[in-house]
Formats: structure tokens, C-alpha cells, sequence
């Protein structure tokens, strides 16, 4: 079914879903909500309409929905459908953040850091992104390396710069695979290895 919703031109089989997402999110099931929200956002199936889909993710978001309080927040981030405005982001990011979504927890420590939305809390930041990391968000593991590295709030510790890097990098992540090549060229936090530094 969802496969067959990114298709176009709309089918009648496809109507067919739109009509019965419709029933089910008038019924407040979150699932039809997010799907319908999601559709009038990208344009996807329906008619793109960004206030339709901020109503729909602002209804499940106000039910508690963490995914849905993570959207809003980056629509006021983003100003998509939505003047921009920090202090709502970090109002949505934080209920968010607050339910265990790993990627609001990022982007509130992010909002600590620079003070947008809020006062800059160095503190709070670590707190936040100790938390996205370690529920295993690379940018967060990365982040939570360089702060290791650089001393940034807490005690300089290049092993522990060393692990969060390692994490993120064996994700993928490029800037922590870069970090780590670089602290293996340099033997900070590790044995001195060009082999090793070379790999990442």
C-alpha cells in the first residue's frame, strides 16, 4: 500500500487508501495522522498543503507523539508552513526530547550550544547529546567526541574522544571517521598508527 502511494499519476486503488487513512486519522489513529501529514507536506498522492500537514502533526503532537513533536519542531526550525521561530522549535524538540527521541535530544543540545530558542547552557547541551549518543545517533556520538577532545564543559579526555568517534565512524558518519583517522595520525587517545589512520 504505501509503495503504491508514491506512484503517480492517483489511481483509483490509491484513492481508494486516501479515503481510508482519512477515516482512520478523523479517529485519531496516529499512524493515518503521520501518513497523511507526511503526504500533504512532500506533495506526495494529495495536493501538496502545508497547513493541512502542520494541522495533522500538531493534532498527534498534542496526543504525545514524539515523532510528530520532532516534525513541528523542525518546521518552526526550518520556517516550512510556519513563520521560523526558535522558540518553538525548542518547545517541540524538547517534549520530544523528553520521550527518548534520540534526534530531538540532538537538536536541543545543538539549541543549548548556540543559544537559539533559548539561553546557551553548556551543561544542558552535554546532558542532551550524552543522551542522543548514547541511544547510538552518530552526529550526536560524534559530537559528544569532539566535546571529549576539545575539554568543551567537561574534563579533556582523548580515549573517550577516541571511543564516541570510533562509534560514530563504524556508522558511517564521515566527519567521526575523519576525526578518528586524525587522532590515530596524530596517537591521541590510541597507539600512533598511519595504517589505521589511513583505513578511516
Amino acid at each position: 500500500l504505501t509503495l503504491a502511494l508514491q506512484k503517480r499519476p492517483v489511481t483509483q486503488d490509491q484513492m481508494e487508501a486516501i479515503k481510508w487513512y482519512r477515516l482512520a486519522a478523523e479517529q485519531d489513529y496516529s499512524w493515518a495522522q503521520n501518513k497523511l501529514a507526511a503526504m500533504h507536506l512532500a506533495g506526495s498522492t494529495v495536493e501538496q498543503d502545508d497547513p493541512q500537514a502542520i494541522k495533522r502533526y500538531r493534532r498527534m503532537a498534542e496526543q504525545g507523539d514524539a515523532a510528530a513533536q520532532l516534525r513541528i519542531g523542525q518546521m518552526y526550525a526550518e520556517g516550512q508552513g510556519v513563520p521560523q521561530d526558535a522558540k518553538q522549535a525548542f518547545k517541540w524538540y524538547r517534549l520530544a526530547a523528553e520521550q527518548g527521541n534520540a534526534r530531538a535530544q540532538h537538536y536541543l543540545s545543538d539549541m543549548y550550544i548556540t543559544g537559539q530558542g533559548t539561553s546557551q547552557d553548556q551543561q544542558e547541551a552535554l546532558k542532551w547529546v550524552r543522551r542522543a549518543a548514547a541511544q547510538g545517533l552518530p552526529r550526536a556520538q560524534h559530537n559528544l567526541g569532539a566535546a571529549f577532545n576539545s575539554g568543551l564543559g567537561l574534563a579533556q579526555d582523548s580515549k573517550e574522544a577516541v571511543r564516541w568517534f570510533r562509534l560514530a565512524a563504524e556508522q558511517g558518519y564521515a566527519p567521526a571517521q575523519y576525526n578518528l583517522g586524525v587522532m590515530y595520525t596524530s596517537g591521541q587517545g590510541v597507539s600512533q598508527d598511519y595504517a589505521a589512520a589511513a583505513k578511516w
